[in-house]
């Protein structure tokens, strides 16, 4: 509450907030007390959890960069998972002590399991290849598995791929839900089925991630033929040969009509329609209003100035 005060200063949003906390939990028609923490499932906890956190560890870390860093540090992080880069192992042990130290006066402790320092990137596997070791570890983060690797031209580069133990949740969660609707039209299941592989795609989608997208293509294939041939005792004569020839008339979407590479996803070379896009800004002086002067347009549509006169 007190992080919540530096931003709010109206008392009757503080004091909804604070009602909140301490409204309870609701579950299994049993009612349990809040006493500290924000209710597990509640709406509003994610956001509180994002601004206790930003101001424990993100402002913190920002602290301990400008001050005790002897090289690069970064911090990439989502909810209450975070990848923190270092250039220096020397900041990464460090950091990892007083993180700990940081964390305890509020109350908050490391993942054990989840927390390691490992030698990662582009110098760390030159440094283990002359040194005749494997090639860095891995680590995963938000689904994805990221592991060092080459382009085709020899040139370092982090790839990603999808977590197992992910794939293998989200495998079994589609597998009982075909069972479910095993006995619904088959137009319906089609729907279901490539919005499934539509959402796997748009959050998986990856440049090299294609035999993990593939993968779980040929398994959603398998799931629905298996719920085709238990549908009665007619359709287990049902094989390949048949289960092709009907999703030729409802094809699934596949990973190379869906998946866009961080180089057409991220461009920026379309024209936004924004509130006053293109416009020049006008610069006051006495009495009088100057332009600045513009001669080109860029991709984006945005004008670059060449000379701001003023």
């Amino acid at each position: 509450m007190r992080m919540l005060a530096h931003r709010i200063a109206d008392p009757r949003v503080l004091r909804l907030i604070r009602m909140w906390l301490e409204a309870g939990i609701l579950e299994s028609d049993e009612k349990y007390e809040t006493t500290r923490g924000t209710p597990q499932g509640a709406g509003i906890s994610p956001l509180l959890a994002n601004i206790f956190l930003h101001y424990v560890l993100d402002l913190w870390v920002q602290q301990w960069r400008r001050r005790q860093a002897r090289g690069q540090v970064s911090i990439v992080r989502y909810a209450d998972d975070f990848v923190m880069g270092f250039e220096s192992g020397i900041d990464a042990r460090r950091i990892l002590a007083d993180l700990k130290e940081r964390l305890a006066k509020f109350g908050l402790l490391l993942h054990e399991d989840k927390t390691r320092l490992i030698e990662f990137g582009r110098f760390a596997a030159m440094a283990r290849q002359k040194r005749g070791e494997r090639r860095p570890e891995t680590f995963a983060f938000l689904g994805f598995t990221h592991y060092c690797g080459l382009t085709r031209d020899g040139r370092f580069i982090v790839k990603h791929k999808t977590q197992s133990n992910r794939l293998t949740r989200k495998l079994t969660a589609v597998r009982q839900e075909a069972w479910r609707r095993m006995h619904t039209p088959l137009a319906e299941q089609h729907r279901w089925f490539a919005s499934i592989l539509r959402g796997h795609y748009a959050y998986f989608g990856m440049p090299h991630n294609w035999p993990a997208l593939n993968g779980f293509l040929r398994q959603i294939r398998r799931i629905w033929l298996v719920c085709l041939r238990r549908r009665s005792q007619k359709g287990r004569r049902m094989g390949w040969g048949l289960f092709e020839h009907l999703t030729s008339r409802f094809p699934l979407p596949t990973p190379g009509s869906l998946t866009l590479g961080p180089h057409v996803r991220h461009d920026a070379g379309y024209f936004r329609e924004e509130p006053g896009a293109g416009k020049p800004h006008a610069r006051i002086c006495e009495g009088e209003a100057e332009w600045p002067s513009y001669s080109t347009t860029t991709r984006t549509g945005v004008n670059i100035p060449r000379r701001l006169t003023g």
